[in-house]
Formats: structure tokens, C-alpha cells, sequence
């Protein structure tokens, strides 16, 4: 059975696929053949776990080919926390949310402000594109990295995952990507507008 772990970005994916390396019935892998064009970028193993968020953007194909016949976890962070995830990592070459901004928004000139505007509403998006697909399928999981334990044990039980149980847990809890490099926020001081933008949002 193949498993393929969706999610915004910024949510713990590095950590779920590392603690999925500790299943030895399971191949586990991270953004293994997001590069890849067209249906064949979804000729995965049998038996393997993909943890990928590119995937949201791809649903219809991985319904055609996997459909009801694969399971399904939801992986989730706090939304706020994503999006200032997002905003300090906006002058990345492969932004995900500068491409949602400039692509589908047709915004590619956004100021400061509206970077955090941009970012929720792509964490918004995605996740309810994940919602809807998922809405029809029988094996699913929802796991939130903030308290991830007993979901991801009740996921690893359901697929019938041997191998280290507690070192899977132990490094699905221990953070993963951090991109501490400061060369992705050097230009500017962009989380300076998030606390201005959240209260004008609320309505404050």
C-alpha cells in the first residue's frame, strides 16, 4: 500500500518522512519526485510513504492514479505559524507562496503588508484543497505536528508499520528544516508587519 502524506509546507514534513525511515516494511521519502513532469512523476514504490506538499497542487493526478486504493494523512501546524513560517522565507527562489501570489493571485508587486495577507490565504487554500480531496476517501489520517503522537501511532498501527516505534516518534518531535539561514530574510525585516496585520485582520 502506498501512503501519501499532504500538507501547506512548513508543517513538520522533513520530521514526518525521517520518523517514517524508522518502518522497515515502509520505503519513506521527502519531496522525492516533485521535479519530475506529467503522470510519471507519480511512478512511486509500492509500499512507500511520500511526504510531499507539492502534492496539493496535483490532487487530480494522484487521484487517478492511486484514488481510494492508497492512505491519506493530513499533516497540519498551527496556520499563523505556517504563514510566518512563509513570510520569512519569501525571498527563497522556490517560494511557495511568492508562485501563489504571482501566479494565481496575478499579485507578482506585493508590499510588505500584504506578504502576510498572501501567506494565510495560501495556507487557507491549500488546506481546504486537501480538505475537499480527501472528503471521499476511506483511509485517512489527521495529524497536527503540534501533538502529533497518538495520531501518528494510530496511523503507523492502521498501516501496519514495524520497525523502531519510539525512534520514529522521537524524531517526528524533534524539528527538521528549520532554514535558520539568514540569507532568506537578510534584505529585509519582513515579520515586523505580521502583529499590524493580524489586528487589522481580526477587525481591530
Amino acid at each position: 500500500m502506498n501512503v501519501f502524506v499532504l500538507c501547506t509546507g512548513r508543517s513538520g514534513s522533513a520530521s514526518f518522512a525521517k520518523a517514517c525511515k524508522h518502518f522497515t516494511n515502509y520505503s519513506a521519502a521527502h519531496e522525492s519526485r516533485s521535479r519530475v513532469f506529467g503522470p510519471g512523476r507519480f511512478d512511486y514504490p509500492p509500499n512507500h510513504i511520500e511526504v510531499d506538499n507539492h502534492l496539493a497542487f496535483q490532487l487530480g493526478y494522484l487521484h487517478q492514479r492511486y484514488g481510494n486504493d492508497a492512505c491519506y494523512v493530513h499533516l497540519v501546524r498551527d496556520r499563523e505559524r505556517v504563514a510566518k513560517s512563509f513570510v520569512r522565507l519569501i525571498d527563497s527562489p522556490v517560494s511557495n507562496v511568492r508562485g501563489f501570489a504571482t501566479g494565481v493571485l496575478m499579485r507578482p508587486e506585493l508590499t510588505d503588508e500584504e506578504l502576510w495577507a498572501a501567506s494565510l490565504d495560501y495556507v487557507d487554500v491549500v488546506s481546504a484543497n486537501i480538505k475537499a480531496f480527501l472528503r471521499d476517501k476511506t483511509r485517512t489520517h489527521f495529524v497536527d505536528i503540534d501533538d502529533p503522537v497518538e495520531a501518528f501511532l494510530a496511523f503507523a498501527e492502521d498501516i501496519g508499520a514495524e520497525g523502531d516505534l519510539d525512534a520514529a516518534v522521537n524524531t517526528l518531535t524533534t524539528p527538521s528544516n528549520l532554514k535558520l539561514n539568514t540569507a532568506y530574510a537578510q534584505k529585509k525585516n519582513l515579520l515586523q508587519y505580521i502583529p499590524k496585520a493580524l489586528k487589522r485582520i481580526a477587525g481591530g
